[in-house]
């Protein structure tokens, strides 16, 4: 993408356009960060493996969702000027200047948005190649082929696990050719945001292990664990879009709420597809959590009330936007969204 090229993923018109331009963004740049990155095979190619073969991108499409629904930029568009309505040829030059200098400021905040997608799917990604593993969950299907340690080898997959991890914080900097450099001021503030949320992202892995086959947890103790294991990407990504979107406090904070509500349900969501839907239309092994004996909301309150819960979590997420972000006519984005999640069937 050159410096001034429109963006891919906005302006904001409908859902479905939304998600299928913020996917076809997430392949090139993927593509454009392995050709970057010096990995040698086997291990380059078990990155591409995991990463191209691309699952729900929920987390990306929060990260763009939230900058687009917190931009206060009226257009994302590359400015045009009418030089034959100004006398004036310095004045001319001048605006000229003013507007190409905008435009490539949009361009930044577009282009580490771009980032910031990307670093959330690397992290999520190289935490299913790690709950896949033999000593983890020990699954053999993962996004409708066979997982990682399976097409590869158990070393290849670990290996692959830790070099994504360490890319999703190195891509928020790197130098790549299809990007903008990167804004130090807003990258500092998007490794702020994400390094904490990532530890708690495997801390609560650690206690979701701790968990197994423990008699009479709470739905507190069960909310603590998915708070961290399932809520704090999601958190992250909805800051880290907001952090690209240059908004407001009140906003930050509407987000976060949000996020929280739906980190929840999305966990909630997961709990009843795992024992209502079959592996064909989950994409990995249906009946997981009973077979690892896990603590879920579908044991703790049973189908139709953890459904009742997720719904009215999703609610409560909607509220937040709706509430702060109703000034922003691009604020659908994260309606539209939440809407989706709340629709999906895998």
């Amino acid at each position: 993408m050159s410096a001034l090229a429109a963006p891919r993923f906005v302006p904001f018109t409908s859902f479905s356009a939304f998600k299928d331009a913020l996917q076809q963004q997430i392949e090139a740049d993927l593509t454009v960060l392995f050709a970057a990155t010096d990995l040698p095979s086997p291990l380059v190619d078990a990155c591409r493996y995991v990463m191209m073969n691309q699952g729900k991108l929920v987390r990306p499409l929060l990260v763009a969702a939230a900058f687009v629904s917190t931009s206060h930029k009226d257009s994302f568009e590359t400015p045009t000027l009418s030089v034959d309505a100004i006398d004036n040829k310095n004045s001319a030059e001048n605006e000229l200047l003013n507007q190409v200098n905008e435009q490539l400021e949009i361009q930044s905040h577009f282009d580490m948005c771009r980032r910031a997608a990307l670093a959330v799917e690397l992290l999520h990604t190289y935490s299913l190649v790690h709950d896949d593993l033999p000593c983890m969950d020990d699954d053999a299907l993962r996004r409708g082929q066979p997982t990682a340690h399976v097409a590869f080898t158990e070393a290849t997959a670990l290996l692959a696990g830790d070099v994504l991890q360490t890319l999703a914080f190195e891509v928020l900097t790197a130098k790549l050719p299809t990007f903008s450099p990167f804004n130090p001021l807003i990258a500092g503030e998007l490794l702020a945001v994400f390094a904490p949320r990532a530890r708690r992202m495997v801390a609560g892995q650690m206690l979701d292990l701790n968990a197994e086959a423990k008699a009479n947890i709470s739905q507190n103790e069960l909310e603590a664990i998915h708070g961290d294991k399932t809520g704090a990407l999601i958190e992250a990504a909805m800051l880290m879009g907001a952090i690209c979107g240059n908004a407001t406090a009140p906003e930050r904070i509407a987000l976060q709420d949000c996020a929280q509500h739906i980190g929840l349900a999305f966990q909630v969501q997961d709990d009843i597809l795992d024992v209502t839907m079959s592996t064909d239309a989950l994409g990995k092994p249906a009946g997981s959590d009973e077979k690892l004996d896990k603590s879920t909301y579908v044991k703790l309150m049973g189908i139709d009330a953890a459904s009742h819960y997720a719904q009215s979590l999703f609610n409560q997420g909607r509220q937040a936007i709706t509430t702060t972000l109703k000034d922003n006519p691009n604020h659908k984005a994260l309606l539209e969204l939440i809407d989706w999640l709340w629709a999906r069937q895998k």
